[in-house]
């Protein structure tokens, strides 16, 4: 498949992709397992922040994450294009079940009894750090299995279905998860999310095998690696795409914070907690379902970049508020931006990669993007430590601002795309 060949769309069915069984299995398992691991992200968040006390402790969660997931991408990108990738993607989900279990014993009564904060702590730490590993090869593989699922002509829907699935349950792993944890406990929490990822297992079972091309078997390690590096770096739409995607994320990062503002600033509880975690993602998903019904047609560099700077603003907006529905509104409608930003660049990349590099190119992407939440966590733990928790949140909203501003007169590559 020739990444350059044109692609056109024969239907205007906004429902095309998902009603390809194979497509729809994925799309059921992934939104299961995201659900999962968004539950698992919020309830760390919160528990973290309760054994310590200290916003910079939030951050450090997102540091012994990130750490592994950037040293791991290049090699499991190369792995990923050489591999069955059904294989790799049941081999991660149950890993994570296992990271999943071992959590559920750190929250019992008995490590409480025996074991300080401190030293708890410590233990999510480390735990998180070994999901690091897991979510540099099952991340790029999602994303390389969707072209695999679907023909070439429909990838645009399903791409916009991709990302809808997975800001969808972002929706519901974070809003439940707070809501669980004000209902059940953390632990009880974590027994919900064995049982989620358990089903997801049952569920991404279900799919083909598909095995790896054999221009990527044939390549060396080091070689494979350096390829999709210059192909991220050549294709000048995709590395803009990455690029501010990147430095957005990573100074916005006020989703970080939020459980600061929940408990001391706006005094909500685990439960108001969940939902403002939530926001975000519920104007995403928003958006995403308007996008998958009414796709953009033209100038879609220009509205990415314009998405991106709003999004800066509402993250200003949030800081400044003391009412919950104000800061609500400010994510929800900063989440609408994101959303817009999710399809460009998801679009960008699968009609730009060839399917022989899709592990590889995806990886890249991971680390630019994915990988660039955690840091931007540890970025907003530091700042807040610096700063103060609502001056950080400001300074990150003005940065984004300021990175759109120079991307907008330095990449008109990407000021001018259309698809």
């Amino acid at each position: 498949m020739d990444s350059n060949t044109p692609v056109t769309q024969v239907t205007n069915d906004p429902f095309v992709a998902i009603r390809i069984p194979e497509f729809k299995n994925l799309m059921l398992g992934r939104f299961t397992f995201i659900t999962a691991l968004r539950m698992m992200s919020t309830l760390v968040a919160w528990w973290v922040y309760e054994l310590t006390g200290d916003p910079f402790a939030i951050g450090l969660v997102g540091l012994s994450e990130v750490i592994p997931a950037l040293s791991m991408a290049l090699y499991a990108g190369h792995i990923i294009d050489k591999s069955e990738k059904k294989k790799i993607v049941l081999t991660g989900v149950t890993c994570y079940f296992i990271v999943a279990a071992l959590l559920l014993f750190f929250s019992s009564n008995f490590i409480g009894n025996h074991f300080s904060n401190h030293t708890i702590t410590i233990a999510i730490y480390i735990t998180i750090f070994f999901t690091g590993i897991i979510r540099s090869f099952t991340g790029p593989t999602f994303s390389a299995l969707v072209a695999y699922t679907v023909p070439r002509q429909y990838l645009q829907n399903a791409t916009t279905w991709t990302q809808g699935t997975w800001l969808s349950a972002s929706v519901t792993g974070h809003a439940t998860g707070g809501l669980l944890i004000w209902l059940l406990g953390i632990t009880g929490t974590l027994i919900i999310i064995c049982v989620l990822i358990s089903i997801a297992l049952l569920l991404l079972s279900r799919i083909k095998r598909k095995p790896p091309s054999t221009q990527s078997i044939e390549k060396k390690t080091w070689e494979s690696m350096k390829e999709g590096l210059r192909f991220v770096f050549k294709t000048k739409e995709i590395l803009a795409a990455f690029s501010l995607d990147m430095f957005g994320v990573f100074f916005g990062g006020a989703a970080a914070m939020v459980p600061v503002f929940a408990k001391d600033i706006l005094k909500i509880g685990p439960q108001g907690f969940g939902w403002l975690n939530a926001a975000i993602d519920i104007g995403a998903i928003t958006i995403i379902i308007l996008l998958t019904i009414f796709p953009m047609k033209k100038a879609q560099g220009k509205k990415l970049m314009f998405a991106v700077a709003g999004f800066g603003i509402c993250i200003i907006l949030f800081a400044l508020s003391n009412l919950f529905v104000l800061s609500f509104l400010a994510l929800m409608i900063a989440g609408m931006l994101d959303g817009i930003s999710v399809v460009v660049r998801g679009t960008v990349m699968q009609l730009k990669t060839p399917d022989h590099m899709r592990g590889r190119v995806s990886s890249v992407g991971s680390m630019f993007i994915n990988s660039s939440n955690e840091l931007g966590q540890f970025e907003s733990g530091v700042a807040a430590k610096l700063m103060g928790v609502i001056p950080s949140v400001i300074f990150g909203g003005c940065m984004t601002i300021a990175v759109v501003t120079i991307a907008w007169f330095k990449a008109p590559t990407l000021r001018k795309f259309e698809y």
